[in-house]
């Protein structure tokens, strides 16, 4: 029998989100399956370089991120002339086309959709910033921040 509610979840993950300019976001979005297809820095180097892209361009202010084997964090401040969901796309398609040419094969990287929470101006950004970048030492990857290459913070 064929699953024809694959993808239902990523519906769920649509419903009331807004996109809303000077908002601040945290964004996680996962590779399909979970592969951990940034364990390789050099196409972990190509998520980094979607995600500064987008802030280059104006479409938003990146405040911290960090690139997981198998997915990111991503805390940013909305700009006006992207919704949310382009930015975060816009990001994972230029990535995607990047490491795809990279690994020489096609296809999926990112599971559909991903993960937003906005966050409230009176919350203290710094702290969310920390477990931001904090992630790969509670994954147990690195013991500091320091040796772990794949991540930014505009205050740490």
């Amino acid at each position: 029998m064929i699953n024809t509610h694959k993808y239902d979840g990523y519906a769920q993950l649509r419903k009331g989100r807004c996109s809303i300019a000077n908002q601040i976001y945290h964004v996680t979005s996962s590779t399909m399956g979970r592969e951990p297809v940034f364990i390789d820095l050099h196409l972990g180097r190509e998520v980094v370089k979607a995600l500064r892209r987008e802030h280059d361009a104006g479409h938003l202010e990146s405040l911290a991120f960090v690139v997981m084997p198998d997915h990111f964090h991503w805390l940013f401040v909305l700009g006006s002339s992207r919704s949310l969901s382009l930015a975060v796309n816009t990001a994972k398609s230029f990535a995607t086309r990047r490491i795809n040419t990279r690994r020489g094969k096609g296809g999926r990287l990112w599971s559909p959709g991903f993960y937003d929470r906005a966050i409230r101006r009176d919350e203290d950004l710094v702290t969310v910033a920390r477990y931001i970048v904090a992630n790969p030492i509670r994954a147990g990857l690195v013991a500091s921040v320091r040796d772990y290459p794949l991540w930014d913070a505009k205050w740490l």
